[in-house]
This record gives structure tokens, C-alpha cells and sequence, in this order.
């Protein structure tokens, strides 16, 4: 869409105020059609032809402040996708300083169409490199990225419901398994915060649902380990430690179920410990 011209420099009427960008520097020519449009050929080629130095440097500086303003309107396209609009403009200047660099008036292409790939490249490979919660593969970004205009064009209401993965993959072009992984790339891009709130959950959050390490696996392992050994101990030794492990039972207790002394008793449950233990040691 284009905008009207912009008041000549001459006239005596105020110019608008622009919220966005310098004004236009001299030495750049006035501006054509849009704002942000201006007519910078003669310094393009004037620049392509200057060898490095402080006036080459100062006239790129001059070219690069007359396009700002379209690199900062090209960068409001993307906002409201998860990063700040300064920052979006940051990578679009820095996509506009390699247009400068690179283009080549001798190839006969004008700088905007030129440079407008260039800076959208940018911009796009900014989201693709530095905003994906997850890494993800390029084509299955792309797939994503088909999914969700479709999924946009597809919804005729606020009330209809989402369309299917066999619509989507029919108006899209995909497959149905490219379809259902696009869809899972979606949720790809930005992670929730552990502490987000989980829907319909009164006020638990997503570390609630995380399991945390269960302190008798180690047991488990140490128990797996010994049952063995403890098969080939005497049937006496094992109903002891069986009494004292498994039901708590006091050495006395024990002595008086066995018909020994409690002595006797503790010096069977540390002869056959140690034997257990050397047993263990000795399968690992």
C-alpha cells in the first residue's frame, strides 16, 4: 500500500512529525512516494565506486540513515511474536547495513528490491536462530510455519471449530505426518515457565507434575543384588535376618522366638552381614 507524498522541504507548511527514524540527511535526495522510501540512487552508486575511507564511511552512514525508517516498519510486521519490537529493529538495521554493503547498482536491480529480502531474511533468520525454545530442524520449521497459515485460513469463526489434519494436509499440500509434525513444532517455539499455572488446576503449577528422584531405588538395586546370595545361606541365618530386616524384630526378641541367647544371635547377624557383603563385592 502506498502513502501520499511527503510535503516538499520548500514549503511553508510544518512537515508532520515521524515518530520513527532521523530525518532525511542530505546529500541522499528528498523523498519519493513514501517516507521511508527515499531516492538514494545517486549515492548507491557514488558509494560503490568510493574506496575505502572517512567519506566513503560518511556516506553510508547517510544512506543507511535515510532507509532506517523502512527497516523499522518491515521489522513492526513481525511484532507480537514473542520478541520486543527494539529488538526486532536492531536485526533489521543490522539487515540493512549488509543490503548497503552488498548491493551492487551495476546489476540493474533497484536498491528496494534488493534490500527488502534482505532486511524480511534477516528478521526471519533472527526467529529461526535465537527465539525457538527447542532446537529444531529447518524443514520441520517450515512445516510449522505451513501448518499454522493454514490452520489460520481454515478457521471460518471464533466458534468453529479447529480444522482437521486431513483438511490441513488437503489445503496445505503436506502429508498428514508432516501435518501432525508441524503441529507439534508449534508448541516448539516458546517453553513455559516451570512455574506457569497449570489450566483448571487451582493454582497448581508445572513443577508440581514433575516427579522428583524416589530415595528406595538405590534400595531396590541393593536388594536385586543380594537375593543370591541370601538363596544360599543356611535356612537359620536367613529366618534370622528375615526377622530382624523384614520385621523389625529386636535382637532379643529374636533370641527368645529362636531359643538362643541374644548374644549369639548378634554375632550370627554380623558373621552373615559380612558374608553378604563380601558375596556382593565379589559378583560386581
Amino acid at each position: 500500500m502506498r502513502r501520499s507524498c511527503a510535503p516538499c522541504p520548500n514549503s511553508s507548511s510544518p512537515a508532520p512529525s515521524r515518530p520513527h527514524g532521523p530525518e532525511q540527511p542530505s546529500g541522499v535526495g528528498p523523498p519519493r512516494h513514501q517516507p521511508d522510501v527515499p531516492d538514494t540512487s545517486a549515492a548507491l552508486h557514488r558509494l560503490s565506486r568510493l574506496p575505502d575511507g572517512p567519506e566513503r564511511d560518511a556516506l553510508r552512514q547517510e544512506v543507511i540513515t535515510a532507509w532506517i525508517p523502512l527497516a523499522e516498519r518491515l521489522a513492526y510486521r513481525f511484532r507480537n511474536r514473542g520478541e520486543a519490537l527494539e529488538d526486532l529493529q536492531q536485526v533489521a538495521a543490522l539487515g540493512l547495513m549488509k543490503a548497503v554493503d552488498r548491493y551492487d547498482p551495476e546489476r540493474g536491480s533497484s536498491f528496494p528490491s534488493y534490500a527488502i529480502p534482505t532486511v524480511v531474511g534477516e528478521i526471519k533468520r533472527h526467529f529461526r536462530d535465537h527465539l525457538w525454545g527447542l532446537h529444531v530442524p529447518r524443514r520441520v520449521q517450515e512445516l510449522r510455519n505451513k501448518v499454522r497459515v493454514s490452520e489460520r485460513e481454515l478457521l471460518h469463526g471464533v466458534d468453529s471449530h479447529g480444522p482437521t489434519v486431513a483438511e490441513i494436509a488437503s489445503h496445505s499440500g503436506l502429508t498428514e505426518d508432516e501435518v501432525l509434525l508441524g503441529m507439534e513444532a508449534i508448541n516448539s517455539f516458546s517453553t513455559l515457565s516451570l512455574d506457569a499455572e497449570l489450566p483448571s488446576s487451582d493454582g497448581c503449577t508445572l513443577v508440581d507434575a514433575l516427579g522428583c528422584a524416589d530415595p528406595a531405588t538405590e534400595k531396590v538395586i541393593d536388594r536385586e543384588a543380594v537375593k543370591p546370595c541370601l538363596r544360599r545361606l543356611p535356612a537359620r541365618e536367613r529366618h534370622i535376618l528375615y526377622l530382624r530386616f523384614f520385621h523389625d524384630m529386636t535382637q532379643d526378641q529374636i533370641a527368645h522366638t529362636m531359643g538362643m541367647s541374644q548374644m549369639h544371635v548378634s554375632r550370627l547377624i554380623s558373621r552373615t552381614c559380612a558374608r553378604l557383603r563380601q558375596e556382593v563385592l565379589l559378583d560386581v
